[in-house]
């Protein structure tokens, strides 16, 4: 197996290393960050977690890559900001086996642009290094950060792809969608 690492202008892509785990739990697993994602996760979820994500890299050749900020206004190189990447959409009752964008960051992370550079990559290498003919990504509703990044993005909204699953609480899960020719005309 190949080792992914990928670099855009601030941040580096990269696959999960053991010593990953701990700094990404301490700063995403908190009340802010998982607010629509079903809620702090338990200890006894994070194998469960690192698991999920190691598997779709092992199985699909991506995943939800981890994020590692370069230097960049003061912040240190090599700290983990959170993750972003590619995976096949697996949620019970939604669109399974569609390649799914997804994103998440510490707070202090928010609103500097990284989820958006991070997300514009990992569209550019579904399209060209993973053969998508489209990505879809998810979110709920309220979660107006989210489903705003993914309007910036050039993504438009699903609603005939819309769900309901209760792995991240009882809001409906809404669906935006891109193709690679809507994607070519955001460059």
């Amino acid at each position: 197996m190949t080792t992914f690492r990928h670099e855009t202008e601030r941040l580096i892509m990269r696959d999960w290393r053991n010593e990953d785990w701990p700094e990404f739990l301490r700063h995403t697993n908190t009340p802010a960050v998982m607010e629509w994602l079903g809620g702090v996760l338990t200890d006894d979820k994070y194998p469960w977690i690192q698991d999920r994500l190691e598997g779709y890299s092992r199985d699909n050749g991506f995943t939800f890559w981890v994020l590692e900020r370069k230097q960049d206004g003061g912040h240190l190189a090599g700290e983990i900001i959170g993750f972003c990447g590619l995976k096949m959409s697996n949620q019970p009752g939604g669109p399974i086996g569609e390649h799914e964008v997804g994103w998440r960051l510490r707070e202090d992370a928010w609103g500097h642009g990284y989820a958006k550079e991070a997300a514009r990559e990992s569209l550019k290498l579904g399209f060209e290094t993973f053969g998508a003919p489209h990505i879809i990504a998810l979110t709920v509703e309220p979660n107006t950060g989210s489903w705003g990044l993914m309007k910036r993005l050039g993504m438009r909204r699903r609603e005939d792809l819309d769900y309901k699953n209760s792995d991240f609480g009882t809001d409906t899960i809404i669906v935006y969608s891109i193709d690679r020719a809507e994607w070519e005309q955001t460059l």
